[in-house]
């Protein structure tokens, strides 16, 4: 029963770090949308379904629009 609690509490501080985060930065955005930022994710060098950009470019949409 300790061991359930223990793993609630520490799950409840990693949703309240992830909170804190999302309100202190500006317009509460996460950095890096893009997932052809990653060469993990990307691995064959495809343009952003988003926004268009290339692997090697900075993401082009500020607001990406996700109901095309």
């Amino acid at each position: 029963m300790k061991l359930v609690l223990f793993s609630i509490a520490l799950l409840g501080l990693a949703v309240l770090g992830i909170a804190i985060k999302i309100w202190a930065k500006k317009d509460g955005e996460f950095a890096g949308t893009c997932a052809s930022q990653s060469p993990f994710l990307n691995k064959e060098g495809e343009n952003c379904a988003v926004c268009g950009a290339r692997p090697d470019e900075k993401c082009q949409s500020e607001t990406p629009n996700f109901e095309e």
